[in-house]
């Protein structure tokens, strides 16, 4: 097997299988976009998000050529030797590009030493009464009515920049500075959302003595929704309600506490509490990438974690590092995406020089909080270990970039053949690379998890994420910039929408997914196919309604006329 795979990979040497895999698959993906008629909005933001426009060019020939650090962040190394010194687009071992990223983030947080991230104003760590603070306010229940008013409020600015509120309940998405002039910068504010002294929560009202960390006025229901940890499916928008709005907090409490991690890691509950309930107030008041979410993909993880095809492959350091980064792969999220940043210049984009902009930043907060010593929950982690688990978390959070979702299955499909070539029908991850490639995977499927979610929950998902992107469509149209594509409130089609992005996006990934893990999900693409099914009747209604008012309107007109 070793040898056909080094045989396969000596072809185009310069290349990964998992990169010819990629290739091919967007090739294949592109020829069946372009089939599909009627829907070049659909076409466009799917080639927008998840295609990694930067990672590579292709030839005329049909090749494609690297284009240096623009690479994507995601490869494939199967051979055992070393790479090829002249390998311009392999960054060799995996231990080696990690050690990169850690050596690039060690310079930033000596720099961040000096007095750069020390002059942030975002949160006053000097100041006990900052310390233990969190969101008490709930979730915006009505979003279709509301997205416009947020949008009217938000004022996420090029233009004289300043983060104006501390509030983080605002609804509105905050000013950055843009102006590299201005000593203030966002790397000085790190976090766009901040704590109020009018938000600090009682000491009572988070505590270990409670069952799940939070303090809630239905225990009886609360523990009988618990009960369900284990299924796929959990309600989160019940449980955001049934912990007075702190689903995060409770649900990364329960699993730690179940799969006894703070007793491995030496974690004071306190210290985990404090921890959870601050990330959890910098997650903003956004209608999707919130607290919600966040609670949404922790559960989903966890629920993977247990499939039996992957029982005890992972060691502690490895679930640690996954439940963790589930819990922070979104947070300080402004509602916005990664090209409307970079598309505007903002600072973020010119902190992280356009490459997974909201990614980098989501990391940067998640780390920085935990520089306090009443939130460091690494702090009894020794030093190596906690090296370790730094890194895996960088890999998976930064591997939640949409734009890496064309590498990422291009990864997941190499393991599949492979696992069929093996002919054993099981997984084998003895190595560090295979374990990262599979944990990558699982928290971006586990991201991508909605439509595989109860209908019920899937439809308030939908609402949730095209309302956000709605906002951004009025921003874009108050500034004067073009809409995004799917941002137009008045010209996308939700239903089709939905189709679209269940064929060309979720239903591939997940279809992989459940042959690596054979017969775990199939229960996930059951439920998939059935929402899809729902999605496309919905589509049908519409059309035929469309359909009927055109034909309406053009009777009327031609009377009209006649009359005339």
């Amino acid at each position: 097997m070793d040898w056909c795979l080094m045989q396969l990979e000596n072809m185009q040497s310069f290349r990964t299988i998992s990169d010819l895999a990629t290739s091919k698959f967007r090739q294949l993906l592109n020829k069946e976009l372009t089939q599909y008629a009627e829907t070049d909005q659909i076409k466009q933001f799917i080639s927008q998000t998840y295609f990694d426009n930067k990672e590579e060019i292709e030839n005329n020939d049909g090749s494609n050529r690297c284009l240096g650090s623009q690479r994507s962040d995601s490869f494939i190394n199967l051979k055992k030797d070393e790479p090829n010194p002249s390998d311009l687009c392999n960054h060799g071992r995996l231990t080696e590009r990690l050690k990169s990223i850690d050596e690039t983030n060690i310079k930033a947080n000596q720099k961040s030493n000096r007095g750069i991230l020390s002059k942030t104003n975002a949160i006053n760590y000097n100041n006990d009464n900052n310390k233990n603070a969190f969101n008490l306010k709930p979730e915006n229940s009505n979003l279709i009515n509301d997205s416009k008013k947020i949008a009217q409020n938000s004022s996420f600015s090029i233009q004289k920049p300043s983060i104006s509120s501390t509030n983080c309940q605002t609804a509105s998405v905050k000013k950055l500075n843009s102006d590299l002039g201005d000593s203030k910068s966002t790397m000085s504010n790190i976090f766009l959302t901040r704590s109020s002294e009018s938000q600090i929560p009682k000491m009572a009202d988070i505590s270990e003595s409670y069952p799940y960390g939070v303090r809630t006025s239905k225990s009886e229901e609360l523990e009988g929704l618990m009960k369900d940890l284990d299924v796929w499916g959990l309600n989160l928008f019940l449980m955001d309600e049934l912990t007075e709005h702190r689903p995060l907090t409770a649900v990364a409490y329960t699993i730690f506490k179940q799969r006894d991690l703070i007793n491995i890691f030496q974690i004071c509950p306190s210290t985990l509490l404090n921890y959870l309930s601050e990330l959890e107030n910098h997650y903003q008041t956004v209608p999707y990438h919130n607290k919600i979410h966040a609670a949404d993909v922790t559960q989903s993880i966890h629920v993977l974690l247990n499939s039996k095809a992957l029982e005890s492959v992972f060691n502690d350091s490895e679930i640690f590092a996954a439940i963790f980064s589930a819990a922070i792969h979104d947070v300080d999220h402004p509602g916005l995406t990664n090209q409307y940043l970079i598309n505007t210049a903002s600072e973020l984009a010119l902190m992280y020089n356009d490459d997974s902009v909201l990614e980098n930043h989501h990391l940067a907060v998640a780390f920085k909080l935990l520089q306090n010593e009443k939130q460091d929950i690494f702090h009894n982690i020794p030093r190596n270990q906690r090296r370790s688990i730094r890194n895996m978390v960088i890999d998976m959070v930064r591997a939640t970039d949409m734009s890496k979702h064309m590498s990422l299955l291009g990864e997941l499909k190499t393991m599949v053949e492979t696992k069929k070539v093996a002919g054993s029908g099981i997984i084998e991850l003895d190595s560090y690379q295979d374990r990262i490639r599979v944990l990558k995977n699982m928290l971006h499927c586990a991201d991508l998890s909605n439509p595989t979610k109860p209908l019920d929950i899937y439809r308030n998902w939908t609402e949730r994420v095209m309302n956000e992107l709605f906002i951004q469509g009025d921003q874009e149209s108050s500034q004067g910039l073009e809409i995004s594509a799917m941002c137009d409130r008045h010209k996308a089609c939700i239903e089709k929408t939905q189709v679209g992005f269940i064929d060309f996006i979720v239903h591939p990934l997940w279809e992989s997914w459940s042959e690596l893990v054979y017969p775990d999900a199939q229960d996930i693409l059951d439920t998939l196919e059935k929402n899809r099914e729902w999605y496309c009747s919905e589509a049908d209604k519409k059309q035929h309604v469309d359909n009927n008012n055109n034909e309406k309107a053009q009777i009327t007109e031609s009377t009209s006329s006649a009359l005339n």
